[in-house]
């Protein structure tokens, strides 16, 4: 056992034991690097976003170029209404954001308000369309047999 409590070097006096020799760090290999240390880190693919027109009572998605007086194509409520608009507001007064003389009752009917502005939204662009250089998924299997087929395929070496 050594007379010391601690082996800390410097705690007390050394009891005149020759140091170790320092241990040099290894040169690196000059050989060829990898790919990763020529190319670098690889940048994550970004979701991009794109500006959509939906219809505020049943949701679609409405074509560009639409008619801000027409119908919607699918539930054929009126676009031209204030709730459509950029400045419909249910905390401001009269429910709209612009200085208008007088209520409008009915939000969904067809209006000809001077300030109406369709609502367009900035959405994440999660279409298939965008990143072609994802794989597409395989059909999902129709029998209960090929479903275990595919399961069991997951884990061949």
């Amino acid at each position: 056992m050594s007379d010391r409590k601690y082996r800390q070097r410097g705690y007390q006096q050394d009891s005149g034991k020759p140091e170790k020799d320092k241990k040099e760090r290894p040169k690196q290999p000059s050989g060829p690097r990898s790919k990763h240390d020529l190319l670098g880190p690889r940048t994550p693919r970004m979701v991009g976003s794109v500006t959509r027109a939906r219809c505020s009572t049943c949701g679609a998605v409405l074509a560009p170029g639409f008619d801000p007086k027409g119908n919607c194509p699918r539930c054929k409520a009126d676009l031209h209404a204030c709730k459509q608009c950029r400045h419909f507001d249910t905390g401001a007064r009269f429910e709209c954001t612009q200085p208008i003389p007088e209520r409008i009752a009915k939000k969904d009917a067809r209006n000809e308000c001077t300030f109406f502005e369709f609502r367009a939204t900035i959405e994440k662009d999660t279409s298939p369309a965008a990143d072609s250089s994802v794989a597409q998924a395989p059909a999902s299997p129709s029998t209960p047999n090929s479903a275990r087929k595919a399961f069991d395929d997951l884990f061949k070496n």
